[in-house]
């Protein structure tokens, strides 16, 4: 708390009662993670079918080129269409 940042941890069960009772709740989820399963969606990183290491690092860097495009792009349409 010394830095502003208030917990949001709860228990299983806790998530689940408020799942139940609230009407369009989802919990909330680190930035971290969501940051995690974006690359995993692309096969040739979640297998892993390069043997080299430059190669697996390569695949990855287009992966993320690709995620940051697909964002931007969704982000300059939400614009576009707001104004």
């Amino acid at each position: 708390m010394r830095h502003g940042y208030a917990p949001h941890i709860r228990a299983r069960g806790e998530e689940i009662c408020l799942k139940l009772h609230v009407p369009g709740w989802r919990a909330r989820r680190w930035v971290v993670e969501a940051a995690h399963s974006w690359p995993n969606r692309n096969r040739a990183l979640l297998v892993r079918w390069s043997k080299k290491a430059e190669n697996h690092l390569a695949l990855l860097l287009l992966a993320c080129g690709l995620i940051a495009f697909k964002k931007a792009h969704a982000a300059r349409l939400a614009m576009a269409l707001q104004g």
